[in-house]
Parts: C-alpha cells; structure tokens; sequence
C-alpha cells in the first residue's frame, strides 16, 4: 500500500438498525481487502470488531470499534457503532469523526428506527450518507419496496447505483452509471457482464430516478440533462463524486454482506468518492457560548479531539483522530480540557482490538494511544494555541435504577468498576442521593444497564442488585398550630431544662423562617440560636413518612428557662419536642417532584402519548409541530417524577423506538391523597427494613 496521506483516507461510520448487517459489512471488506484470513460471523461470535466477551454472548455490537482496510491506494477506517438503541451513545461519537456515513437495512424489514436515527445522526453531524440494502440473497427481499420506502421518506436525492436483479433463482447486479451486470461468485469475487433484457428493464425503471438526482448537483449539467435528456458516463462519474461530497445526492448500493456480494463495488465507490477528511476544509472549535470554524491544516500544529474511551480490567485506550498536523510519537501534547500534559510514546491503528504500532499519523487518521491517565472523550489535545473543538453531544440517560453491591463491603469494589465503565461510555450516569441515602445508575434503557451489571459481574468481580429508585418526596405542612415543648431532666448534680412556646405555619421561602416575638426575656436571646438549630435538625425527618420538611415558618413568642439548668442543648431538644407535636396538628401534606416533560413522536402517535400521560398523572400543556423533523410533533406536559421510572421503555414500545424525550423536575406539588398515603406505606415499610 502507498504511504498514507490525507488525501487517500476515507473514514466512513456505519449506522443502522440492530441486525442490518453493520458488523457483517466491515467483515466482508476486511476479507475481500486480505486485512482478515477468516470470514467471520456475527452469530459464530469471531468477528473482528464484535470482539467484547459480552458482544460474544449476546450476539450483537455493544461497542464502537474501529477496523481499518487498504483498498486501491487508499486506507479506509470503518467506525462499526451498535444498532441498538441502549448503546446509541457510540453511534454519536463515530458520527463526529467520520466524513461519511453508510446507513444498512435489511432488504426484507425495510427502514427501520436505526435507519431514521442512523440518517439523523449523519444529518447533526453534516456528513454525506448513503444506504447499502442488504440481504438481497433473501428470497424475500425487495429492493423495489425498500428503494421506495427511502425515496419517500429521505427524499428526491436518494437515488439508485447499484440494483439487484432477480431472474429465476439466480440474482445478479445492474451498475446505472457504468451499465454493466455483476454476478458474484462463493469468494466474493466479482464478474462483469453486458446488461441482459432483465436488467434493461430495470434501467427503464430506474435509469431517469439516477439521472434526475446527478443533474441535480449542478445548474449546468441540470441545463445539459433538460438540452439532451441523457447524462454521459464522464459526466455521471463527476456528478455521483460530487453530489456525495456536497452532500446533495445520497446513493444506494445493494448487496449480501454475508455472500459479500457488492462489497467490492461499495469499497471501489468509497476509495472514489467518497470524501477525504479535508473536504469539509473547516472544523467547529468551542468559542464562549458557540461555536467557531477553524481551518483543518494538513501542515500545521498537531490537534487530536478524542471521540471514545476503553477502560477495561487491562486498562484504557483512548481513541482518538488526528484534526490538525501530524501526531508523531515524540510529541508532547497539552489536553486543553483538562490542563494536563500527556506523552504521545506509542501510536497504535486499529482493526478491531488488534493493534499495529505506527510512528506517526496523518491529518485526519484515527488512531489509538494506550495509559492516557488524564485524558477522556470529548477531550482536544493540542501541540500549540490551546482550544477545544465541538464536543459530542450525548443524549441524557433517563432509565434509573439504584445499585448496591450484592455482597456486604463491595461498596469500593462496585465504585472503582462503575468509575471505569462511566470512562467508556459517557451515556451512564451514576450517582449517590443523599436525599434518598441511594446509589444510582442511569442509562438509555434496562439492556445498557444489563449489561453494565454483567460488565461489573466479568470485569471486576463485583455482583450488583438493581432495584426501583426512591423519588426525593418532601413534606411540608398547610395549616397552623400553636404547641409548646418542654425539656427537662435531673439526674443528680446540674440539670436540663427547656420551654418553648411556638407557632408553626406555612413559610414562603423553601427552608426555615424562624421567628421570634417572645416578649419580656422569657427566652434569653443566647438561647434563640439553639432554638432555631433544634429546628433545622428535626426538618430532616417530617411526620408523615421521614422525608424533609420544606417552607416551615417558626414563631418563638414565649417560654421559660432556668438560671442555673438551661443551656443550649435542653432549648434544642425542647424545639424539636415541639416541632413533633405541632407538625401533625399543621394539616401535614407530601410534595412530590414534578417535571417538565417533552415528547417528541411522530404525528400518528400523539393520541397514544396523550392517553398514557393521562394514567401518569400528568397535564398536557400543549403540542407543536417538530421544528428539527417533519411528520413528528413535540407534546408538553407536567409528569410527577414518580410515573416516569419506566417511561424510557414504555415511550419505546408505544413508538417502536421513535419517540424520544427530555425530562426535568422544576418544582414540588402535593401528592393526591389515595397516592400520599401509599407512600407513606412504603416509606414506613423501608424504615422498618432498615
């Protein structure tokens, strides 16, 4: 292979529906590129980049991986991210370093969810796309149905390349531009053929659907199609290289990845036309609260931006691509994150989790480095003038679960695991609720945290439970009471003693409101302070079921005291006596945490939400059309956080994995009585577990 400059690399993601043949692809390639002596299979658990013992198990990706090939002089990265939508996180960072994106579907099913959040992805993004149906050698395939399914949804620039052609038993492929049939033999290996009558008439079918999207990449070849109503073969191999760099055409090729049929053609296609890393000539830096562009220069200081951290029991690599420069392996870069300096000693390239040891990388490469201690995703690594380029984005994890460790005095075990798996994949979020004395581990959906469990259980030797999560309820009071409490003790020597009067009402700001009207020193002034701290420290446990107590206001306005026996400790002690009585004589209530909730669905399914927002207890606000996507709308409303434990996998099942939405609690409301008093059931109950 030729040395390796920017202008021959080609890093391409591959998004799509779990199952579509992502995985499968890369395989293909690696073998038909002589980069793997094995054709591996997703279902035989020997592939090369489902290489994590749980993608193993379970049979499909979990990870990002990248895997890279040599194909006619250029050096092609294939970032492999997971189709499920648990695991969608990896999908985000191999968006943000690729400049280009393949969209699977399996040619029976059809677009998918994968295949409208692949698309999406590729579009936040602003990379080029195309789509590669797959499975064509399944008797129940059809490209026709599939092909149509794209063209409505994605619009007039999708268009066809390469097209299966069914006749009898036998499925051969018609190239549009070059107008030739390729038939595939067991080792992948392609032979060309004139088009025969089956493939003239999917020319009629489809040649002007082709003609139409390259004409549409440029007004003058526009004006030329409409003059001579034909598209030259010079002409189309220009158009089609422009349109997927510009992004105005999105091609479709066609294939069994398995068969490794159109295979070579798709990788003849990307070392084509496919866009090098300076293409887009820009990349977005991090300026005050937006964004700049800064020029990509091949020749200038070294820039790394990291797209994705491993940190497993053998330790962390960091996956990164070079932006800017080249990295040589006696650089020294600043993480301009984080402050630190790291040694760029060994360089590694990936194909799946074997490793090659290089000296130097490329603009626009992507490479690994091992032991980073200080340095993770999302992290820009510089040579010179410290900035930072546009960080990832990841979506916010709302399926929460508490965790503790199953066996007594794993607490630090559990936390050392959990801290490494919080490095690899930044949509797991874990945390210890003092409110609730809870750990908590938050994730896309109960699979992602299926498998963090096992992750713990196989990598650190630390077996977890997950269990529902406790909701931060409040409790406060509505009426008014006037209650006196006093303390006193003698046993033997100096006593205690402590008499307060108070009344207790509802207070306007969220903490305490302590007051004093105590006429004629009845309570010394030096004991106000002890009065008012009795107070604070009962408020950490209400009457009704242990939860704090907000908005109290607090009157001292008499009581009595003891020269010789009073002191600090009996006016704390004779507040909190009162607090317990005057309480639940105030008209307690509970105050649950309430959100703004955001579900953005497709149209069809609005009345569906609305009805399940109803059984949650939640108020509809109001509903607009989707600015970011049409034919969906976004439904508000206010939602009790407590109805939204499994609202992440009901939304899923409501919409086949289309809906999605954004939650946050913005204040305390009162609980509906039937619903207060079942929590004061568990409440008392987990006390007495306790």
């Amino acid at each position: 292979m030729a040395d390796i400059t920017t202008n021959n690399i080609r890093n391409v993601v591959l998004l799509g529906h779990g199952g579509s043949g992502k995985t499968s692809l890369v395989e293909s390639a690696l073998f038909l590129a002589k980069a793997s002596d094995r054709l591996g299979k997703v279902t035989d658990g020997n592939t090369v980049c489902d290489y994590d013992a749980e993608e193993k198990k379970r049979g499909f990706s979990l990870n990002l991986s990248v895997a890279n090939l040599p194909w006619k002089d250029c050096k092609i990265n294939f970032i492999d991210t997971p189709g499920f939508l648990d695991f969608c996180g990896d999908a985000y960072s191999g968006a943000r370093v690729a400049d280009a994106a393949i969209i699977t579907l399996d040619g029976k099913a059809g677009i998918e969810v994968g295949t409208e959040l692949g698309w999406d992805r590729a579009e936040d993004a602003g990379i080029p796309r195309a789509f590669f149906i797959n499975k064509c050698d399944d008797p129940e395939a059809h490209f026709d149905r599939v092909y149509k399914q794209l063209h409505e949804t994605f619009g007039a620039a999708v268009c066809p390349i390469l097209v299966p052609v069914k006749e009898g038993g036998t499925v051969k492929f018609l190239n549009l531009i070059e107008m030739k049939m390729y038939s595939f033999d067991a080792s992948g290996k392609r032979t060309e053929s004139p088009v025969d009558a089956a493939g003239e008439a999917v020319i009629d079918q489809y040649k002007e659907n082709l003609n139409e999207a390259l004409a549409s990449t440029s007004e003058e070849l526009l004006e030329k199609y409409f003059e001579e109503g034909e598209i030259s073969h010079d002409d189309a191999i220009e158009a089609l290289h422009n349109g997927i760099v510009d992004n105005t055409i999105v091609p479709v090729f066609s294939g069994a990845v398995t068969n490794m049929w159109g295979v070579t053609f798709l990788l003849d296609t990307i070392a084509n036309s496919f866009p090098r890393p300076i293409a887009r000539k820009n990349e977005k830096i991090i300026s005050g609260e937006g964004f700049a562009d800064k020029p990509i220069d091949v020749n200038g200081e070294c820039a790394l931006f990291v797209f994705k951290t491993i940190a497993d029991q053998f330790g962390k690599q960091t996956y990164f691509k070079v932006m800017n420069g080249t990295l040589t392996n006696d650089l020294v870069l600043k993480n301009a994150t984080t402050g630190s300096t790291e040694k760029m000693a060994h360089i590694y390239t990936m194909r799946g989790n074997k490793q090659t040891e290089v000296t130097s990388l490329c603009c626009g490469d992507i490479g690994m480095i091992p032991k980073l201690a200080n340095t993770n995703t999302n992290n820009t690594l510089v040579a010179g003038a410290e900035f930072e380029y546009k960080k990832i984005a990841f979506p916010h994890p709302y399926m929460t679960k508490s965790i503790t460790p199953a066996a007594k005095g794993d607490e630090d075990k559990m936390s050392t695991g959990i801290a490494r798996l919080l490095e690899e994949d930044p949509t797991l979020v874990y945390e210890n609720n003092a409110e609730t004395r809870q750990m908590t581990i938050s994730g896309m959906g109960d699979m992602q945290l299926d498998v963090a469990v096992s992750k713990l259980k196989s990598r650190y030797g630390t077996s977890v439970i997950l269990d529902k999560p406790r909701i931060a309820y409040r409790e406060t009071i509505k009426g008014t009471s006037d209650v006196e409490g006093k303390h006193k003790k003698q046993s033997g020597g100096s006593g205690q003693y402590g008499h307060v009067k108070m009344r207790f009402s509802h207070g306007e700001a969220e903490g305490l409101t302590f007051t004093q009207s105590v006429v004629g020193g009845t309570v010394p002034k030096n004991f106000y302070p002890a009065v008012e701290k009795g107070l604070l420290e009962a408020m950490q446990k209400g009457v009704l079921a242990g939860y704090p107590v907000v908005n109290l206001a607090a009157d001292l306005y008499d009581g009595s005291y003891h020269p010789v026996d009073s002191n600090e400790i009996s006016f704390k002690l004779a507040a909190r006596l009162a607090y317990k009585e005057g309480l639940p004589k105030a008209k307690p209530i509970l105050l649950e945490p309430v959100g703004t909730l955001k579900v953005t669905v497709p149209d069809s399914l609005v009345g569906d939400v609305i009805g399940d927002l109803n059984k949650r207890r939640g108020r509809v606000l109001g509903m607009n059309p989707c600015e970011k996507k049409s034919g969906y709308t976004v439904v508000e409303a206010d939602v009790p956080k407590g109805e939204m434990t499994d609202y992440v996998i009901s939304l899923r099942a409501m919409s086949q994995g289309r809906g999605s939405f954004d939650f946050a609690v913005d204040r305390y409301e009162e609980v509906p009585g039937a619903v207060a008093q079942k929590i004061i059931e568990e409440a008392k109950a987990f006390a007495e577990e306790e």
